[in-house]
């Protein structure tokens, strides 16, 4: 079918574009407004990397030595004693994640450091129940590790993989052996960790349908909680390193959508739920147990099993979700770094969600979570006639209903399980600044 599409990451949150704005004094009164006592999860951004691979279209700062990274961590603890004056009565931080270029980058002490200071300034929960995840580059962590991630009480990990094929591997400049992958993935089994993700691109350059699905097939008998495929988007007129691709050893659309087609057959023989937007689990992972149990959520890093809540980003380029707010910090370190020098929030984006607005963004989160949108239900909720403020939506999904994309049933719409492989497709219609639906 011509819909398969796994780039999901604009939908993570409505809308998906900030303009720039006073984001500082918007994260301010959002916090401001928060009920007394109400959790608040923690995104920390770690822009480092030892090396630009080429398909990388993240705020990343390539840098050979730790050390280098420590007048960022310096500024980091200035945002988070800046951020934890707004805060009161906040109870113990049940979930924490750190993402953005590699955070095993970090020297083992850098990272207990930062961890000791996130608990000082927040304080973060030892509860079993926690749920703070990491995301790791095969190729910057080994078993010691993640032995110290544990220890700090990290219990989720999420491995970049990519891809396994090496002529691919060479392509986008990420050498990275098979066996790196297996032996952290034994040892993240042995030492407990509750689930453990792997992320694979699909679209990368000179990937064929049977060298992905070698990949696939690897990936499957290392027997991960999760499998996350990811799409690449091919811009290097917005990052730089993408130039070093050449366009002409990039798969075209037919092979694209073969490589999907593979990826799919196999993953459901393996017995992988799709949870939606490229991600898969287990069937006794909690992503699938939510998803069965109509409880599925999503947050800024996508799929959870838990109620999202408020998120506060830290860091170079975080996003912030706070009530009905969105903050995004600086884009750049340097005018990240010249806002904390002058002790002022590094927010310079923010965006309020009118009452519009927030319908339209539960009706994507209705059917990129339940699959299922009841008009009915959500005219009660907003108190205004969804099937009115929505008719630009209804209208775009008119030709994905006859797509077999979608069922409408009275006032109800139904992802069918090919919707499911174009959700993004089906999202995208209730965003009026959507540009194309292909």
């Amino acid at each position: 079918m011509p819909f398969h599409d796994h780039d999901g990451s604009h939908y993570l949150t409505y809308p998906a574009r900030l303009d720039a704005g006073d984001g500082a004094a918007a994260l301010t009164q959002a916090l401001a407004e928060r009920p007394p006592g109400s959790p608040l999860a923690l995104h920390v951004h770690l822009p480092f990397c030892r090396q630009a691979c080429r398909f990388c279209a993240s705020q990343r700062v390539p840098s050979r030595d730790s050390r280098q990274a420590e007048p960022y961590l310096t500024r980091l603890d200035r945002e988070m004693v800046l951020v934890s004056r707004l805060l009161d009565d906040l109870p113990a931080v049940q979930r924490l994640h750190w993402g953005g270029g590699a955070p095993a980058f970090l020297s083992l002490d850098q990272m207990g450091d930062l961890f000791d200071r996130l608990d000082a300034r927040f304080g973060l929960s030892s509860a079993r129940e926690r749920d703070f995840s990491i995301e790791i580059d095969p190729r910057e962590a080994n078993v010691f590790t993640l032995r110290h991630l544990q220890a700090l009480g990290f219990n989720r990990l999420s491995l970049g993989v990519q891809e396994l094929d090496l002529r691919v591997q060479r392509a986008i400049n990420r050498i990275q052996p098979r066996v790196l992958t297996e032996s952290l993935v034994d040892e993240a089994e042995r030492l407990g960790f509750h689930s453990l993700n792997l992320d694979l691109i699909v679209g990368l350059p000179l990937q064929t349908p049977e060298g992905f699905g070698e990949t696939l097939e690897q990936v499957i008998a290392m027997a991960p909680a999760r499998i996350t495929l990811r799409r690449y988007a091919h811009l290097p007129q917005r990052y730089l390193p993408q130039r070093e691709i050449h366009a002409a050893d990039l798969p075209d659309a037919p092979t694209r959508l073969a490589i999907m087609d593979e990826a799919r057959h196999r993953l459901d023989d393996a017995g992988y739920v799709h949870i939606g937007l490229g991600q898969f689990a287990r069937t006794d992972d909690s992503l699938a147990w939510a998803l069965g149990e109509g409880r599925l959520a999503r947050d800024l890093h996508g799929y959870t099993h838990t109620p999202p809540g408020d998120q506060l980003g830290l860091g170079v380029a975080a996003i912030s979700h706070v009530g009905d707010t969105l903050t995004r910090n600086a884009m750049s370190l340097g005018d990240y770094e010249a806002a904390l020098d002058t002790s002022r929030l590094p927010a310079t984006a923010g965006h309020r969600l009118n009452a519009v607005e927030r319908l339209r963004r539960d009706a994507i989160e209705a059917l990129a979570c339940r699959r299922e949108l009841n008009m009915v239900a959500l005219s009660k909720v907003h108190g205004h006639d969804a099937t009115l403020v929505l008719a630009d939506a209804l209208r775009r999904l008119a030709r994905l209903c006859q797509a077999g994309l979608l069922e409408r049933h009275g006032e109800s719409l139904r992802v069918t399980p090919d919707g499911v492989w174009g959700l993004t497709h089906l999202l995208a219609a209730f965003d009026p600044e959507a540009t194309s639906m292909a």
